[in-house]
């Protein structure tokens, strides 16, 4: 085993423990950066002036009237940047923009006394346009040729051949939503400058190296002149990856600019129409499959609804595209990626990153095919695994590692669940019930883990130990609630030796762990993990040393295990805070920065061929729900999950995260209809679902009526700190056996053999009208699918139908 993966005598990671600001979350004690306010004196309150139109030119801005009211300090416009006037990475986000791209593109910002001062200077701002022509529908995009960023292609073996060798050929298309993060802490800046004229940033925030480079391009600043600290964040979810850089420049810039502390949130309505989405995506494909159901040839063109501006699009592509396979070898396949470009809000990350987009696409493709086959779905699936031994590559070119994980979390769920008992009782009770059916579905997850841009793959910590024997951590990743500083802590005291309680962590500040990665990608653990630990064994090495000379012993045949340092073979011991007096009085050094680099990673971006990714995470779901035929209205009856996470760091916390992942997956593919006007009057291009009211999220009476919840075990991942593995994304893709299962409810309506189309999110409504097509093909006699060419006709135009419904 490898030192990094390698465990300790007595080890605190693989404890089950709580979260550690758990008692502040439920008690509101815990800080977010918008508390700090009330703690902050002479606070002004910044306001957007939103620009309700989709598109058009900025003809005239008139901040006169805003400043004439009482209580407004300054409006902030384009005018007063110093810098660069831009809040992106590409340089393609204008701060203040003189173009608006999207119904409610910020163009201004009022600074108030009081937050309503600062609203009323907002409304009073006077603001003409030069209305330009909007693309709303992503749809409208791609037939007006509206693309912008890198267009990849992943090619792998001989395509033409693969299908010529197909017994069966199936072709569709499908669109699917985008989905709102819909975090409970909205986002939220505080910015002060202090004596010496550097800025200080409290931002809520899962990149704060990032923001910390914006608000420094648009002050015109260096890096040094700028920190960013983040308590924490009440939820991210990949929407606070990129988009709160530019709210915290312009607290920064009005601080710089009054002398005086500026705070920016948003209200929930300002967050929902102002910050991006998961890009809803198209797809466009042809598969073949031999006489038996294996895969031969994929073909598919994969659009992404980008929004107005680039944000992380590209790489949100390039994944989904690298996860087009999910847990199937595909020898032969052309996929091409594009980005469409509407006059919406920038989409940008969102837990997964495009991976769900992409295996959403193949496992709609098996579940619409499996019938078209004459195989049961399951069978489907199962028979189109990766395989060990077969040196079996992605079509991107890694090799999967552990393949055998693919089933052995599938049987373990189908042993769990009881699988073969329950499919015979669905059946019989389909049978007994012709308005309310049931469906049972499985899926499985393979995910790899790492940023696609391999420069990312690098995490930084610093450790100090004083005097009394106390730890301080400090490491580049943020909290989100997710775990993480958790987590951090058990490694810490794991690579030490010592109690938990002997530790503590400090906020993510850009002065203490420079150029960092965001918290993403599933990846915080990993590299500040590593990162954590390398600082702390710099300092047990060094301690051991003491150690040596205090019990007489060489240094490699000390143990620090507890607290307590021992010479082995020995009875003769040395309390860690005895120890590290006698270090600090021997001019030992107490502190350690610590770093790591993902290693056996390549990238070819162009020739979209290498191997990304560390390794994959793997996972099965199965879930039973039972529909109601007369409205389509659903619920969830039962989910067995079993889920590698290899050894897990903290297993309370990656079953939360596991559980966590499928509610919010099974959100966007159930729920979340996320909806915005595409006519031609006034409120054309304006978000229709601006609130929980419209905008319907998961709760407790969508919860699994039965839920079961198991990591796999004896998974030790080789290469990864403490043998763990990533948690954060993976869970999320378990949710494809939710809508799976209301396909195949629906189907049971109909006659065998019949493809069930489903739209994304699968709502009550679009379940009942997919029902209502099952009833149709009982009643029509070209109802019943064959293969061949009239069953890749009928997929096309069931296809075609779906979308335009």
């Amino acid at each position: 085993m490898s030192h990094l993966s390698q465990r300790p005598e007595k080890p605190a990671v693989g404890v089950s423990m709580p979260h550690e600001s758990a008692v502040q979350h439920v008690t509101g004690a815990a800080l977010y950066t918008d508390d700090l306010v009330h703690r902050t004196k002479d606070v002004l309150h910044a306001y957007p002036v939103q620009v309700m139109k989709a598109h058009g030119r900025i003809t005239r801005l008139h901040t006169g009237p805003a400043l004439a009211v009482p209580g407004v300090v300054r409006v902030l416009t384009g005018a007063d940047v110093p810098g660069v006037n831009d809040a992106g990475m590409k340089h393609d986000e204008p701060l203040f923009p003189d173009t608006v791209m999207f119904h409610g593109h910020a163009v201004a910002w009022v600074l108030g006394e009081t937050l309503e001062a600062a609203r009323l200077g907002a409304a009073a701002v006077e603001v003409d346009l030069d209305e330009q022509p909007s693309l709303i529908a992503l749809r409208d995009a791609i037939a007006a040729g509206s693309f912008h960023g890198a267009r990849p292609v992943m090619l792998t073996g001989d395509v033409d051949a693969g299908f010529a060798d197909s017994a069966h050929v199936f072709s569709g298309e499908f669109q699917f939503s985008d989905q709102e993060h819909f975090y409970l802490e909205t986002h939220a800046a505080l910015a002060l400058v202090d004596e010496n004229g550097q800025m200080f940033v409290q931002s809520s925030t899962q990149h704060p190296s990032e923001t910390q480079e914006i608000v420094a391009h648009v002050l015109g600043l260096h890096s040094h002149e700028v920190t960013v600290q983040c308590l924490r964040m009440g939820g991210g979810f990949g929407g606070k990856e990129m988009q709160p850089h530019g709210f915290a420049a312009v607290a920064a810039l009005g601080a710089r600019l009054t002398g005086r502390p500026v705070r920016v949130r948003l209200n929930r309505t300002q967050d929902l129409t102002m910050s991006g989405k998961r890009h809803g995506f198209h797809a466009e494909w042809r598969i073949g499959f031999d006489a038996e159901g294996r895969i031969q040839a994929l073909e598919a063109t994969l659009t992404a609804d980008g929004g107005w501006s680039l944000d992380l699009s590209e790489p949100v592509v390039a994944r989904a595209l690298c996860h087009i396979d999910n847990t199937y070898w595909i020898p032969n396949a052309r996929v091409a990626g594009r980005i469409a470009k509407t006059n919406k809000v920038s989409n940008t990350a969102f837990r997964g990153f495009g991976g769900p987009q992409g295996m959403l696409v193949i496992e709609d493709i098996m579940g619409r095919c499996a019938p078209l086959l004459g195989l049961d779905p399951m069978e489907l699936r199962e028979r189109n695994f990766y395989r060990r031994g077969q040196g079996q590559t992605t079509p991107y070119g890694q090799p999967v590692t552990h393949p055998e994980r693919i089933s052995a979390v599938w049987q373990q769920v189908r042993a769990d669940g009881h699988l073969a008992d329950r499919r015979r009782e669905i059946a019989a009770f389909n049978a007994a019930h012709p308005n309310t059916k049931r469906g049972l579905a499985i899926t499985g997850v393979k995910f790899g883990i790492s940023f696609n841009l391999t420069a990312f793959n690098q995490g930084g910590a610093l450790v100090l130990v004083y005097k009394d024997g106390s730890v301080l951590i400090n490491h580049g990743g943020t909290e989100m609630g997710q775990g993480l500083h958790t987590k951090m802590l058990q490694v810490a005291a794991t690579t030490l030796g010592i109690p938990l309680h002997k530790v503590r962590l400090a906020p993510t500040r850009t002065d203490k762990v420079p150029n960092t990665s965001a918290t993403a990608a599933s990846a915080g653990a990993d590299l500040n993990g590593a990162a954590v630990k390398n600082a702390c064994e710099q300092i047990r090495e060094r301690l051991l040393q003491v150690a040596g000379g205090r019990l007489g012993t060489n240094a490699s045949d000390v143990r620090i295990v507890e607290g307590v340092a021992r010479a082995l073979g020995s009875d003769e011991e040395l309390a860690w805070d005895d120890l590290v007096r006698s270090a600090y009085f021997q001019r030992v050094q107490l502190s350690a920065s610590g770093f790591y680099r993902t290693e056996g990673l390549h990238w070819d971006a162009k020739a979209f061929q290498g191997s990304p990714f560390k390794y994959f995470s793997y996972g099965a779901a199965a879930a039973e729900v039972e529909v109601d035929g007369f409205t389509g209205a659903y619920r969830i009856r039962r989910v067995d999950i079993v889920h590698d996470v290899g050894d897990s760091l903290s297993p309370m916390i990656d079953i939360g995260q596991v559980e966590g992942g499928f509610v919010q997956g099974a959100g966007w593919l159930t729920l979340e209809d996320m909806r915005w006007d595409t006519g031609d009057g006034p409120g054309r291009g304006r978000l229709l679902t601006q609130a929980a009211s419209t905008y319907k999220l998961p709760s407790f009476s969508e919860m699994p009526q039965e839920f079961h919840v198991r990591l796999l075990e004896n998974a030790t991942e080789e290469g990864a700190v403490y043998g763990s593995k990533a948690v954060g994304e993976p869970p999320l893709m378990l949710a494809f056996s939710v809508r799976e299962a209301l396909r195949q409810a629906a189907a049971a309506f109909g006659p065998a053999g019949v493809s069930v189309e489903l739209a994304s999110p699968a709502t009550p409504e679009a379940v009942y009208w997919a029902i209502e097509a099952t009833r149709r093909a009982a009643s029509s006699p070209n109802g019943h699918h064959g293969d061949g060419p009239a069953a890749e006709a009928g997929a096309r135009t069931e296809a075609e139908a779906l979308s335009g419904a």
